[in-house]
């Protein structure tokens, strides 16, 4: 028979040591926390917690090594009018676990009960938690630490982005280890991208909805344990862990110049609502863990079944010791926090909440690239512009108002204007950088970009919710034809559109994040919300890719590395050195020319020696070029038309086409 030694309240969850394991776990209203050990058999014993610490229970267990796995039984009140729901006769996840054994299906033995502690044990049927050693090479790996002025996020999925690539090994298409494969290396340095931001890597679950269904949550949001990798990314070659392949991974693209970006969830739990698995937190202190009402019912401020209440000492030590682990034990660069403003409530939001001054006096995260998200659907959610420094944010608005201005035509210049200079409207300058504006086309949430100019109305069909889910107000365009295969001349209107949107997300101020399979065309069908679709309609189809359109992207993105008014990551002065916003007779802006009408056309003069010229509309402008030995620069001759310029310049006139934006450098700026 094991003993459990008090051990100590720190870490949280499982400590590896020399002579054993020390385990540790946060409860404030707990009453017994017994640690359940589970042999190859599945035969189990119970070893009560002899350590308790405040609200932290702990205990250290003698000779314990890695691979040992384990769960808790809490003992407690069942009190639902309170919010208490322990039930011991349910086995617990460990929410500080490094690994996880086993799968969450949809079971009764889940059910913790609603008026009444439900009976049933679930060991049988349980995930376990896995103590893992942490042991890894990392040689002389060191972060890119990439300045954000010159960052270029490439948002995409573990297993979408290689599951179908022809050049990676079959064995290791859509792992860990065909994200760091030499090709999929070499395409992102040729892409020019410098940092790759992963859907959740956490280890998540399909929700039981989606099981009845034959579906899968693809996406990876609903996250069971926060601080274990996702095993099924895996390849599982060589007897490797999910862990140290994941590693290897970041050890990679860290070599190839590319930091990792995580997106991850710290606003709910994969527990869903009072319906859903009683897995872990509700039963490790529901009252605790989760916001709820005055009645003791789940205040679902995500829309997912719980929110995360982020606001006690311990909870939030929980949370910075998960980030840790992921910076300090996994190398990983930054964080896109989904969800983000639940982490600023008290319940209301507050820039200055407890999680966020942890984060800011934090030595180690301080120094991460922090994104939120930043909105739930609580009482006051959208909270765009109003996270502290140094997070940067998801731009809804950069993007809708860009949507509407290339593909509908009913956004002033003036608001092109405002988004095109990192909406300084929205981040404080007197507080932020101009990197805090995310500025994004498209992401994982939506249309893809080719969609976005092939579809008028969303096709969800595949979902099994009869259509009813997704963004109805997405500023598509499809150009006349609804669908992919239409006429040449739709195509080639949907062509000009998607190369307009992309030059502008590549030049303008702020931090551009780029859909992984949108410089190949890549297309869902027209499903913007593709969260439970794990199959070739999200994978990349690299066989079909738009070669020119990736030409053209990367060459954008070369140019951007080029012009000092983009990165050098400070606000701009009108009529400084870093932009001019030019009229038609090439003169700088009056108030006159902003206040006229619906004008879609404009010059913006960066850092003095390149030339923007945006225009809009739906017919060609002539335009007067400010002095200069004007020139236009690639990307914006062959690979934009897959021919020679049609534009015409005589003289220091320019004929800009319709739906166009086209770059000129100036070979003579002594001129100027």
């Amino acid at each position: 028979m094991k003993q459990l030694e008090t051990g100590q309240a720190w870490p949280f969850g499982p400590h590896l040591r020399d002579n054993g394991v020390n385990f540790c776990l946060y409860s404030a209203h707990a009453e017994k926390v017994a640690l359940c050990l589970f042999d190859e058999t599945g035969s189990e014993q119970h070893l009560s917690l002899p350590g308790r610490t405040g609200n932290l229970w702990h205990g250290f267990l003698p000779e314990a090594k890695a691979g040992l796995r384990y769960g808790y039984r809490v003992y407690g009140p069942f009190d639902p009018q309170k919010g208490h729901r322990f039930n011991p006769k349910k086995v617990l996840i460990d929410p500080s676990a490094r690994a996880i054994d086993g799968v969450l299906l949809d079971n009764a033995r889940f059910t913790g009960g609603k008026d009444a502690p439900d009976d049933k044990d679930s060991a049988v049927v349980a995930p376990k938690s896995v103590v893992v050693a942490g042991k890894f090479e990392w040689e002389d790996d060191k972060p890119p630490a990439t300045p954000w002025g010159e960052t270029v996020i490439y948002e995409a999925h573990v297993r979408g982005l290689t599951r179908r690539h022809p050049h990676i090994p079959a064995a290791i298409r859509g792992t860990y280890a065909g994200l760091a494969h030499p090709v999929m290396l070499e395409y992102l340095q040729h892409l020019g991208v410098t940092a790759i931001e992963l859907l959740p890597v956490q280890h998540h679950a399909d929700e039981p909805r989606l099981q009845r269904l034959g579906l899968r949550n693809y996406w990876g949001y609903n996250v069971l344990a926060p601080c274990a990798v996702e095993q099924s990314y895996a390849s599982g070659l060589g007897g490797v862990s999910a862990l140290s392949e994941f590693k290897s991974a970041v050890k990679a693209l860290h070599q190839a110049g590319i930091e990792v970006i995580l997106d991850v969830v710290f606003n709910h739990s994969a527990e869903l609502d009072i319906d859903g698995p009683f897995i872990s937190f509700r039963g490790i202190d529901n009252a605790s863990w989760y916001w709820l009402n005055d009645d003791g019912s789940d205040n679902n401020m995500t829309g997912c079944g719980n929110a995360m209440r982020l606001t006690e000492d311990e909870v939030i030590a929980w949370t910075l010791d998960c980030l840790h682990y992921w910076v300090r034990e996994c190398h990983v660069d930054g964080f896109r926090f989904d969800l983000a403003t639940l982490l600023g409530r008290t319940p209301e939001f507050t820039a200055q909440s407890p999680l966020f001054e942890a984060i800011k006096q934090d030595a180690v995260l301080s120094q991460c690239k922090l994104i939120a998200e930043p909105w739930d659907i609580g009482t006051g959610g959208y909270q765009l512009g109003n996270f502290p420094a140094p997070f940067a944010e998801w731009s809804d608005t950069w993007r809708d108002e860009m949507r509407q201005f290339w593909l509908h035509g009913d956004i002033s210049i003036g608001q092109f204007a405002g988004r095109f200079a990192a909406s300084a409207d929205k981040f404080n300058p007197a507080q932020r950088e101009p990197y805090a504006s995310i500025n994004m086309l498209t992401a994982h949430d939506g249309f893809t970009l080719r969609d976005l100019v092939s579809f008028n109305q969303k096709h969800n069909q595949a979902n099994g919710e009869e259509n009813r889910d997704g963004h109805n107000e997405n500023f598509s365009q499809n150009h006349g034809e609804e669908g992919l295969e239409v006429s040449a001349e739709v195509l080639q209107q949907r062509r000009l559109s998607q190369r307009a949107l992309l030059a502008t997300l590549f030049l303008s101020q702020g931090t551009p994040m780029l859909l992984a399979g949108d410089e190949q065309g890549n297309s869902q069908q027209g499903n913007n919300n593709a969260y439970c679709q794990d199959n070739p309609l999200t994978w990349l189809d690299w066989e079909n890719a738009d070669e020119g359109l990736t030409a053209y992207v990367s060459a954008l993105i070369a140019l951007r590395r080029k012009i000092p008014a983009l990165t050098q990551n400070r606000w701009w002065q009108d009529g400084g050195d870093d932009v001019q916003w030019l009229n038609q007779q090439g003169q700088p802006m009056s108030s006159g020319d902003w206040e006229q009408g619906p004008q879609q056309w404009l010059q913006i003069c960066l850092s003095r020696r390149w030339l923007l010229i945006v225009n809009a509309s739906l017919h060609e402008v002539e335009l007067q070029l400010p002095p200069g030995n004007w020139q236009p620069v690639a990307p914006f001759n062959s690979v934009l038309f897959d021919e020679e310029p049609r534009r015409v310049m005589e003289g220091s006139q320019w004929r800009a086409a319709a739906k166009t934006l086209c770059v000129l450098q100036d070979f003579a700026p002594q001129s100027r």
